[in-house]
């Protein structure tokens, strides 16, 4: 299973559009009959965001790609555990079908198969994918046990923020923070390398944005990366060089990722803007699927 993208409704779609093409470095792929746009970055996908005007914010859902027989299995798992499933036929650029499932806090993950990919296209400064979505949960540890088990994903560590969680041999493509509220903490985009991350920020910089953390180097994951709030309210990394993990990978807990004291990252080099990133975090709720 891969993660693909994520499909955001908001009021100021199209300034939204213009600074993440214009600024961040995405490139645009094509706006839907109904205005939604769709922006890309350099690898397979077709899209990595979509954002759709709306009265206000919110996550229309987050997207994955797996085969039929995949999906099917989490469609039987996650009815029998109660989860309202429905059925889906992507109009988006990829096509696919698949379900929409709903998460017991409301996160709502859709599974497509069958998706078309579309053909890489150059730039150094594009962002290649997505390399992990995070979300905020009351309870990380449940939510994370019921991806585990209802669909097939796995644990690859704990620290005392969140539960990071993997669908592949990428050390987490989502994460659940330990936030006591649920909502889109941040999304992460996959750079070519440490260069890239760093020329983005230097690009943010020369339009009046500076980091809200970064750059630095994460425990678990040794990805390194740098944050933003963007203009549209949500949070924003580039990130690079996620780990790969083998199957028997050892879960690490909060006690295995301590670090000196006043040091919150690998790197030790920037401040963070914790008031910030936390009211930042807040804006993205989740739109239930309709009954």
């Amino acid at each position: 299973m891969r993660l693909r993208s994520i499909e955001l409704n908001l009021s100021g779609a199209a300034a939204a559009a213009d600074f993440l093409i214009n600024i961040w470095g995405l490139a645009p792929a094509e706006t839907g009959a109904d205005g939604t746009r769709y922006l890309r970055g350099s690898g397979p996908f077709p899209y990595l965001v979509a954002l759709t005007e709306a009265d206000g914010p919110s996550i229309r859902c987050t997207t994955f790609v797996s085969d039929e027989a995949n999906i099917a299995g989490i469609a039987t798992r996650a009815r029998a555990a109660g989860w309202p499933v429905q059925d889906t036929v992507s109009t988006d650029p990829g096509g696919g079908q698949g379900i929409l499932v709903q998460l017991p806090e409301g996160e709502v993950f859709r599974l497509l198969h069958g998706v078309a990919d579309a053909a890489p296209i150059e730039g150094r400064d594009l962002p290649v994918k997505l390399t992990h979505v995070v979300m905020n949960a009351k309870d990380a540890e449940a939510t994370a046990s019921a991806a585990e088990q209802v669909l097939g994903f796995r644990v690859s560590d704990r620290t005392k923020g969140m539960v990071f969680v993997r669908c592949n041999n990428s050390h987490h493509s989502v994460a659940f923070a330990r936030a006591g509220h649920s909502s889109l903490n941040h999304i992460a985009f996959e750079m070519d390398d440490l260069d890239a991350v760093m020329r983005g920020i230097g690009r943010l910089r020369d339009s009046g944005l500076v980091p809200a953390w970064g750059p630095g180097r994460h425990g678990p994951g040794d990805n390194a990366f740098a944050y933003f709030v963007a203009p549209f309210g949500a949070v924003v990394e580039f990130s690079t060089a996620v780990e790969i993990v083998p199957d028997d990978y050892h879960v690490g807990a909060p006690e295995d990722w301590t670090w000196p004291k006043n040091r919150i990252d690998q790197w030790g080099i920037s401040d963070k803007d914790v008031a910030a990133l936390a009211a930042a975090e807040r804006n993205f709720r989740y739109r239930p699927l309709a009954a």
